[in-house]
């Protein structure tokens, strides 16, 4: 593997014989040989994803003619016209250039999939590049180029083009990349394509462990004085001085809810992203610095993994990733690092260099806070690609596909319509044996505030999910 800094991976320049090998088995038989005009970052990035990060399967890269027309075993050449009796795959320009242009991919339908990049070869596998349609996804291309943002400074999901092609909801890189394995075992019959396998991954972004609890002396008077100003909140008031005096529960402290459904679904990975910011107007945290906050993230790092929820702030103050990682890491006596960005703020390729500066190597941001979906075509973790740079990072994103903030701030759907679409999404992930990752909050299953009825979704959806949970995808 080759990232930044390191000689421009991929893009070297291949000697005539020379053959990148990308092996995670010995069976050098059976491995697939892909025959490409030139390497390029691009080019190396998206068959390696595809390859070896989707499908698992043995493959090298050559230039060399000879070598591909010598090879006994499967190939696949991808380039503008075929060459030996391989596989083949028409391509576009996109893979082969250097820097960012403007890009208009045409979308058409093609066995009731989307495909983007036709192109016109009638020995071409496929009608459109599978490889640069891949790649426009995955790079998440469109938000390198002009567009609008929202009131937080987001790419909203309204910009993209699978939600103006209707294909959002689709999982369309995961998708093509079954077809591609299909085809490829349908012309070699005798390769060994591993099976894919649907997993659940369960996050739970933390805005506020508790609504009325350790909020400190000045935030607990300020919101008595709200509640009594307001007529509406006037109820508020015996509620939160019931909780503060440790009469009530705290709606907001749902842990050990959380615990329960997890400890019935053994196996399934569940993890928590703290907010570790200083207050403000759009990060309202509990300090970091109060003791049963610190106690309560020390217990749930017993029973599940711990990632930075950095602040709406670090936005525009990259150096505040640092500073909240740090405290996260002090806390838990390890290093962080994971995280997902409060309010989903994702600016590429600037959010993700702030988490590589300060070695944060994995990001759960990738998803939309208007609709869900996958908005980069997979739910799989993949490798961060930086387009400005043209190279690959150390980087992995772990996409989500639905947040409940979603459907009921944004869509105002009903706990029984967000189930609907939570089952629809699980369907089209396990169809593809991919990974189904879905965020929501702690606060979210309090079952007040508008809430009620949300914890009965929570449990269904991963009941659903966990039931369909190690299914395989078999290609033999």
């Amino acid at each position: 593997m080759f990232f930044c800094g390191m000689k421009r991976h991929f893009g070297v320049v291949l000697k005539k014989s020379c053959i990148f090998a990308f092996s995670i088995r010995s069976e050098i038989s059976l491995m697939l040989l892909v025959h490409i005009p030139r390497m390029t970052n691009r080019l190396g990035y998206t068959l390696n994803v595809l390859f070896r990060h989707l499908l698992r399967l043995d493959f090298e890269i050559t230039v060399d003619l000879d070598v591909f027309e010598h090879h006994d075993g499967p190939k696949l050449c991808y380039g503008r016209q075929q060459l030996g009796d391989g596989l083949f795959i028409r391509s576009c320009d996109l893979l082969f250039q250097t820097t960012i242009e403007d890009q208009q991919p045409r979308c058409f339908w093609y066995e009731e999939m989307p495909a983007l990049y036709p192109v016109h070869n009638a020995e071409s596998a496929f009608p459109f590049d599978i490889f640069a349609a891949s790649f426009f996804c995955l790079a998440r291309y469109e938000e390198y180029l002009p567009h609008f943002t929202d009131a937080h400074g987001r790419f909203p999901a309204t910009e993209s083009l699978a939600y103006k092609e209707h294909f959002l909801s689709m999982a369309v890189v995961d998708r093509w990349a079954v077809m591609l394995a299909r085809k490829i075992k349908q012309r070699y019959p005798a390769m060994n394509i591993p099976p894919r396998v649907f997993d659940v991954e369960d996050t739970i972004d933390i805005d506020a462990a508790y609504c009325y609890r350790n909020k400190g002396f000045i935030r607990t008077i300020t919101g008595l004085g709200r509640d009594f100003v307001s007529r509406e909140n006037r109820g508020e008031i015996r509620k939160r001085m019931r909780v503060i005096f440790n009469k009530e529960h705290d709606p907001f402290d749902t842990f050990d809810y959380i615990l329960e459904i997890h400890n019935q679904l053994p196996g399934m990975r569940l993890k928590f992203f703290p907010l570790m910011a200083d207050y403000n107007v759009n990060d309202k945290p509990i300090s970091y610095q109060n003791g049963e906050f610190r106690q309560l993230l020390q217990h749930l790092g017993d029973y599940a993994k711990m990632g930075l929820h950095a602040s709406y702030a670090s936005f525009d103050e990259p150096e505040l990733v640092g500073v909240e990682s740090e405290r996260l890491a002090s806390l838990m006596h390890r290093k962080t690092v994971r995280n997902r960005y409060h309010f989903l703020r994702l600016a590429l390729p600037k959010s993700y260099d702030m988490l590589l500066d300060n070695g944060i190597l994995h990001d759960y941001t990738m998803g939309y806070a208007d609709e869900p979906g996958f908005r980069a075509g997979t739910g799989n973790p993949y490798p961060f690609f930086d387009l400005e740079s043209d190279c690959e990072t150390p980087l992995t994103i772990h996409p989500f596909a639905a947040m409940d903030s979603t459907f009921y701030y944004y869509k105002k759907f009903s706990p029984e319509a967000a189930e609907e679409v939570y089952r629809q999404l699980t369907d089209e992930v396990k169809g593809v044996g991919g990974v189904l990752s879905l965020l929501w909050h702690n606060q979210s299953l309090c079952e007040d505030f508008g809430w009620q009825g949300w914890r009965d979704v929570y449990e269904r959806v991963l009941k659903y999910a966990d039931a369909a949970r190690k299914t395989k995808l078999e290609f033999n």
